[in-house]
């Protein structure tokens, strides 16, 4: 089935306090958001028409924009309804859902301390991120060449639209040479995550081994699957993880928000299995995140 463009969609957009129509939610071209990436923004996931960690999300929206010197001019409560809201006018059962808050087009130039702070939030009926047959076989990534930039480069613990151009870039050079995903490494050349989800290695003794998040993003997924995993009395190790380790690990998978629990079947030349233990995770969660439903 052929995908609408986002730009052609209809219904309603939170925009500003205000339901907009789809198509009407425009800004200028010279926005400060577009031309300097000053733009913060979340993903959430609904199921069955409930929102999955709804207040965790704006909790570190809020944070992110903090972090980018974004003053949101809205309450996280005011948020938190809002988000409930466009939900129950779009009438999204199983969708995705993007709230975003950027710079607008008061300033031009590097320094913005004038520039009028925006705020809205999109949702839409989204299944899975990657192919089904693919998540029950298991993706294929590359080793990407970008690096996750040093921690005090950037504001690396902010989930903000400049830190995903290398992220577009991974994944394009991925898929032209027959990749779903890239790992990227960081810049001490360590294991850090995917191009927008962690990453889980499973070793021959069943513990699960994670890349410790100190220049990228500490999921909320993450954060799930990890007390999962101990809730099963399974050891999850959070350490440095060296691309030479790639070859002793039997199990991989990625976690996300986009991604839930993606089984991974090969890194480069590494190969894995997608074993009982990640096919469990990925059940309880499943079960977890649509417990309305379960229960």
């Amino acid at each position: 089935m052929e995908q609408i463009p986002f730009d052609k969609r209809t219904g309603k957009i939170w925009f500003n306090n205000e339901l907009v129509e789809w198509q009407d939610a425009k800004v200028h071209i010279i926005s400060h958001g577009l031309h300097y990436a000053s733009l913060v923004f979340e993903g959430l996931r609904v199921y069955d028409g409930e929102i999955f960690k709804l207040e965790e999300h704006t909790d570190r929206l809020f944070y992110s924009a903090k972090r980018m010197d974004l003053k949101i001019p809205f309450s996280q409560k005011v948020i938190n309804e809002a988000t409930k809201k466009i939900v129950s006018v779009q009438n999204i059962k199983n969708g995705y859902i993007r709230p975003f808050a950027w710079r607008g087009s008061e300033m031009m130039g590097v320094s913005a301390q004038q520039t009028k702070i925006n705020v809205a939030i999109a949702t839409w009926e989204w299944g899975a991120y990657f192919d089904p047959k693919l998540k029950l076989e298991g993706i294929k990534l590359n080793i990407s060449k970008w690096r996750r930039p040093a921690p005090n480069t950037i504001p690396w613990d902010s989930k903000a639209a400049g830190l995903y151009m290398i992220c577009t870039l991974s994944k394009h050079e991925a898929e032209k040479n027959g990749y779903t995903e890239s790992l990227m490494l960081d810049h001490e050349g360590n294991v850090a995550e995917g191009t927008s989800a962690n990453i889980f290695f499973k070793d021959k003794n069943g513990e699960l081994h994670t890349p410790i998040p100190d220049s990228f993003l500490d999921g909320i997924t993450r954060r799930t699957i990890i007390e999962i995993a101990k809730s099963k009395n399974i050891k999850v190790n959070e350490r440095k993880i060296s691309p030479q380790e790639l070859s002793k690990f039997v199990g991989c998978f990625l976690t996300g928000t986009a991604a839930e629990v993606t089984p991974v079947s090969c890194i480069a030349e590494n190969q894995y299995k997608v074993c009982s233990t990640i096919i469990e995770l990925n059940e309880s969660f499943q079960t977890l995140v649509r417990k309305k439903k379960a229960a």
